[in-house]
């Protein structure tokens, strides 16, 4: 392990900075672990004269290079007390909150939605402090029941004050404080790590919200007020693609093949990875006249609140009662294509999933109507 100032023998990093016509140089503190390893970089605020011209620069650039060694000095010394299992009083009134959100920077890296998540509990967590920090000598078992109760509280909810969190967003947002906490421990800012002592949130089993062949038909048939919604809507129920995917779908993103038909080659936002999807000519049909290049296939269509509340007043006028999101079109893709017979591995890839255990969820939604249906055959009589 090292920490160093970049390039001066090592030591000085050379980034300059125009400031009116003196080249100033800028100090960076970079931490090397070993191999296999990401560099980290830290910039200390520090300038440098890059040619200092008289006296008085000369004297101050000797003071800032003190002070940046200073600084790399304490930042080894709590490098090699971590890793030696001690903990100074400067690690432990290490900021929890601002080391969060470190944490969710670094999500954000992988997927936008993660990162708004860690964020929400970010924002929990103040609301819990009433806006004060949290540091590390304070992250014990203590701090994670006060915050397990906090979030089944009243008082938790950002968007609706005075009400209760759904026990499963409870239960999500407690297993990311839990995991701050761990990370904390593994960074050696915690002498124990109280997250393996405290139990977690039980969620509760949903019904996941779709809609049956025949409700799709219905909606299908009836008129909505926005007809960019029913576009979007109907194409993600024939093809399972998430509304942050529908929304940022371009025309040169689809493919014809004669053997093969229509697919879609995009880069999946959640995941980051590259997909080939291949669609119905329903699915072409229900977007209608195609256009050129780059352009957008969904325009002019906001996700939020105001386009659920359209959606359902579209539903609801189709004679369906059914507590119907956007999110509902992607699980009726996934229970049409399961109640059809199409084996889970297949949906599970269709749907873009990492793991098959998120797609068994439909199946016992399929399961259920399985049995509702052989329950459905009158007595015989004997």
């Amino acid at each position: 392990m090292q920490i160093y100032l970049l390039k001066r023998k090592g030591q000085v990093s050379k980034k300059k900075l125009k400031e009116g016509k003196q080249v100033m140089v800028s100090l960076h503190l970079v931490t090397y672990y070993g191999k296999n390893t990401k560099r980290e970089y830290e910039f200390l605020g520090l300038y440098l004269f890059d040619k200092p011209k008289n006296q008085l620069q000369k004297d101050h650039n000797k003071e800032t290079m003190q002070l940046a060694e200073a600084i790399r000095a304490k930042r080894l010394l709590e490098l090699q007390s971590r890793q030696h299992g001690f903990r100074s009083n400067a690690m432990l009134k290490k900021s929890f909150m601002e080391f969060f959100k470190q944490l969710a920077e670094k999500r954000r890296e992988d997927s936008e939605s993660n990162y708004q998540k860690w964020m929400a509990v970010h924002k929990i967590l103040n609301t819990y402090s009433d806006g004060k920090d949290i540091i590390m000598e304070n992250v014990n078992e203590e701090f994670l029941e006060e915050v397990k109760d906090f979030l089944l509280s009243n008082h938790a909810s950002q968007r609706f004050p005075g009400r209760k969190l759904n026990r499963n967003s409870a239960a999500s947002y407690f297993n990311i404080v839990k995991t701050a906490v761990n990370e904390a421990y593994k960074s050696r800012f915690l002498k124990e790590n109280p997250s393996q002592r405290v139990k977690c949130i039980n969620g509760e089993d949903t019904q996941r919200q779709y809609l049956t062949l025949e409700e799709l038909r219905l909606l299908a048939n009836t008129e909505c007020k926005i007809p960019e919604l029913k576009r979007a809507f109907l194409f993600s129920a024939l093809t399972g693609l998430r509304w942050s995917d529908v929304s940022r779908l371009t025309w040169n993103q689809f493919r014809y093949d004669k053997q093969d038909g229509w697919s879609i080659h995009y880069i999946q936002k959640k995941t980051g990875k590259a997909e080939v999807l291949p669609i119905s000519e329903q699915a072409i049909k229900v977007l209608g006249e195609q256009e050129e290049g780059d352009q957008l296939v969904i325009k002019n269509l906001n996700y939020g609140s105001n386009m659920n509340d359209k959606l359902r007043e579209w539903v609801e006028d189709a004679g369906i009662d059914k507590y119907i999101s956007f999110h509902c079109a992607r699980h009726t893709f996934a229970t049409l294509q399961l109640s059809m017979d199409t084996d889970i591995y297949t949906v599970s890839k269709m749907l873009g999933h990492k793991h098959i255990r998120t797609t068994e969820i439909y199946a016992k939604v399929i399961d259920k109507k399985k049995i509702d249906a052989v329950r459905r055959i009158p007595a015989i009589q004997m």
